[in-house]
């Protein structure tokens, strides 16, 4: 096992270039079941939950090579299974993003219950009444969920009661082979819908309005394998802008769009942070202490959970008090109990957070309770007196490549060692 060591008090500066985003890489690897053939995807993140989608897709019968570090070459003609195991799919839940186009290839799917980050129930509820819409029949039995739509799949309109991501994907995902036109009502309008959408546009599928509350999918016959670019991380972007701005020194980060970033940035620039935007890059700086703000998680194009403790880590040391609403999930304040160890002041009051800035951290071991919680306690540790020892890193391996590399590109004293057996027992 490893833990990350970070040394505070080091200048943090330079360029940073984010790699693409896993939340759009893991459903465009998934969507390559519904154009048998060869699809080679472009920028994808070389992490652990891009690998675990790989072995997914293997265990169907896919063909996953990896032709450099950041492109795959995936040929789903040899896929001749509808059964992910359970091994797989506990650990990462973005592997029901198969669900969809398993069901509209083979009329049928079996799929274990989802794992992953431990932020909230995430049930997928939303995804199962969606795909009822059209037609498709379930039973859960033994933790599996067993799908098939005898009758084969068949256009409708479906309102989903929240702007559900995973459940939007699945069913854009599911409706390129329906019979007839699927409108999607409430849809999520995520940078990784869109992507999603204009690489099965490019297969050869019908859909508009990605990006936009109202989704329209007009189903075809068939789909063609294609090439793909996977966007760039905006959320590994958001963090980079986040360790830019409580280190203080400039920092440049590239490889995206930071439109996708809208909220976070300007929510930021209320803290007295400088944000000079690009049309790929951003430059991040800060010469004054952080004033507080309020903020709330809501879905794209409002402030991303996802973002939500990165900024609660600036918050921490602003000069004043500010409130942190959690709206989409219920167990993300994990991260606060371990920020609390560094000295920080916060108080948990249901789904807010009173976040009451102080003047300086302290070093401490502390355990990283998910990915996003995870990159936040190392960039902590960056500012805190003292050496942060970080535990559970695996956690933050799931979302972000060659994370300590890149800080240690930009000045800080970060590494990864072996962790003692007196830090593990601790």
């Amino acid at each position: 096992m490893e833990v990350i060591r970070i040394e505070g008090g080091h200048p943090v500066t330079g360029e940073v270039t984010v790699e693409g985003a896993k939340n759009s890489a893991l459903k465009l690897m998934a969507a390559t079941i519904l154009a048998p053939g060869v699809t080679t995807l472009h920028n994808v993140p070389n992490i652990s939950d891009v690998h675990i989608m790989g072995k997914v897709l293997k265990e169907l019968g896919a063909k996953v090579d990896v032709v450099d570090v950041h492109t795959l070459r995936i040929d789903t003609s040899t896929v001749d299974s509808w059964e992910t195991p359970y091994s797989l799919v506990a650990q990462m839940r973005a592997s029901t993003a198969v669900l969809g186009p398993l069901i509209a290839r083979f009329g049928q799917a079996v799929v274990a219950m989802p794992g992953g980050c431990n932020i909230g129930a995430r049930k997928i509820d939303m995804h199962i009444l969606g795909l009822q819409a059209l037609g498709v029949t379930f039973d859960v039995d033994h933790g599996d969920i067993h799908a098939s739509a005898p009758h084969g799949l068949v256009g409708t309109s479906v309102t989903l009661e929240f702007a559900s991501v995973g459940a939007t994907e699945n069913l854009i995902m599911a409706s390129v082979h329906a019979k007839g036109t699927t409108v999607i009502d409430n849809a999520a309008r995520e940078p990784e819908i869109v992507d999603l959408a204009n690489m099965l546009n490019k297969m050869g599928a019908h859909i508009e309005g990605a990006g936009t509350p109202v989704i329209e999918i007009r189903g075809v016959g068939e789909l063609h394998p294609v090439t793909h670019s996977v966007v760039g991380d905006r959320i590994e972007a958001g963090t980079f802008a986040a360790i830019a701005a409580i280190v203080g020194n400039p920092v440049t980060v590239r490889g995206f769009d930071p439109l996708h970033l809208g909220l976070v940035l300007r929510k930021y620039e209320q803290m007295g942070i400088e944000v000079e935007r690009g049309e790929r890059e951003v430059r991040i700086s800060r010469t004054d202490r952080i004033k507080p703000v309020d903020i709330q998680t809501l879905p794209f194009p409002g402030f991303p959970t996802d973002m939500q403790a990165q900024t609660m880590c600036l918050l921490s040391v602003a000069q004043g008090t500010s409130i942190v609403t959690e709206n989409v999930f219920e167990n993300r304040f994990m991260f606060a109990s371990e920020l609390q160890r560094m000295g920080s002041d916060i108080t948990i009051q249901g789904h807010h957070a009173v976040v009451r800035g102080v003047e300086r951290l302290s070093g401490a071991e502390v355990r990283s309770p998910d990915l996003r919680g995870g990159a936040a306690l190392v960039m902590a540790g960056l500012v805190a007196d003292g050496v942060t020892t970080v535990l559970d890193i695996y956690h933050i391996d799931r979302g972000y490549e060659r994370f300590c590399e890149k800080l240690r590109d930009l000045g800080a004293h970060v590494s990864r060692v072996s962790a003692s057996f007196e830090v593990l027992e601790g």
